[in-house]
């Protein structure tokens, strides 16, 4: 198929961009890429007393080129003034983690939905060039088919993915109602370096590198789409200067799934370690709110915006197995993190 894109590829030099939930994972991966490309990047981070910064630790230096900014997206004015001046927005901060969802859902709509409306609003009044909102793949549930593509019907198999579909529905409201120029990415199952034990990949590496004989997982069925870091934040750029992803949503994903069982054997290779893979009861979740396949279509990504991954699976397994297994103190092996 011949690839044809409208984008415009976009030159980040000086131009000052908000990247809210930037301490995280795949935030940081993004603020690292703005910098590399020459951007004046502000950092939305969550506020915390003891003024820690996560991955954005190496940025507090005096000659640093990134403003950081204390807050809360469910705070609408520190949110109005964390905007101002900008160009661009990446809309990451989010309360992610399947499992807490069912002990916390509450918190999920204030900050996943409620907070997505206090960042397009304050795109909205600041005129900004593009605001690009992170969704997530949970929102399809498990595949009635498969690629799935964005026109897929929307599941809400947890309170974390209704919480992501009301706040990509949000987001995609502010495009019909005012005009606001927004584009919604669908990441599918973003991983590497920086990955907190939350999810599975860095989970499994954190138990082979501390010497378990044994790794212990919820179900070994369900397929999963895995997209290396620098692949999504590259997609996440690529998408900021498309215009025919105004007003849509976008997959980013590789086309290629794998089983968590088959993906936990690859890790034990890729660590070098050995061990019995066994299945966890406590780690199962509720019968009908697993989500048993995800693959993308990401015609999407590849014919309008010209994105494509970078990282094959093997090789980004090895790249996180290395980094796990380098900071092993980040991770409680022995404690499952909901």
């Amino acid at each position: 198929m011949t690839t044809t894109t409208s984008s415009n590829p976009v030159d980040w030099t000086g131009r000052t961009v908000l990247v809210t939930g930037a301490e995280g994972f795949i935030g940081s991966t993004l603020v690292d890429l703005l910098v590399e490309r020459g951007a004046n990047v502000r950092a939305l981070v969550h506020y915390k007393p003891y003024g820690e910064r996560g991955h954005l630790a190496g940025y507090l230096r005096p000659d640093s080129p990134v403003e950081m900014l204390a807050g809360d997206v469910r705070d609408a004015g520190r949110v109005m003034d964390a905007v101002d001046g900008c160009d661009t927005v990446f809309h990451l901060a989010a309360l992610i983690g399947i499992p807490y969802s069912y002990q916390a859902p509450e918190a999920y709509v204030q900050t996943n939905v409620a907070g997505t409306q206090n960042v397009a609003g304050a795109c909205l009044r600041h005129g900004v060039r593009r605001l690009v909102h992170t969704s997530t793949s949970e929102v399809y549930g498990s595949a009635l088919t498969v690629p799935i593509s964005e026109s897929h019907p929307l599941q809400p198999q947890s309170p974390y993915s209704a919480s992501k579909i009301g706040a990509d529905m949000t987001a995609l409201s502010y495009f019909h109602s005012f005009e606001l120029p927004v584009t919604v990415v669908r990441p599918f199952n973003t991983y590497g370096p920086r990955q907190s034990a939350r999810a599975v990949i860095p989970a499994i590496l954190a138990q082979l590198h501390s010497g378990a004989r044994q790794i212990r997982l919820g179900s070994l069925a369900p397929t999963r789409d895995f997209t290396y870091a620098t692949d999504t934040a590259a997609g996440f750029l690529a998408l900021a200067g498309c215009d025919r992803a105004l007003g849509e949503v976008v997959n980013l994903g590789t086309g290629r799934e794998v089983s968590i069982g088959d993906l936990a054997r690859s890790l034990i290779a890729a660590s070098g370690r050995t061990a019995e893979i066994v299945v966890d009861p406590a780690r199962l979740r509720p019968s009908g709110s697993e989500v048993q396949r995800l693959l993308s279509d990401n015609s999407r990504a590849r014919q309008w915006a010209g994105w494509e991954p970078q990282v094959s699976l093997e090789e980004g397994l090895r790249r996180t197995s290395e980094w796990v297994a380098e900071n092993l103190n980040l991770f409680a092996a022995d404690r499952y993190q909901v």
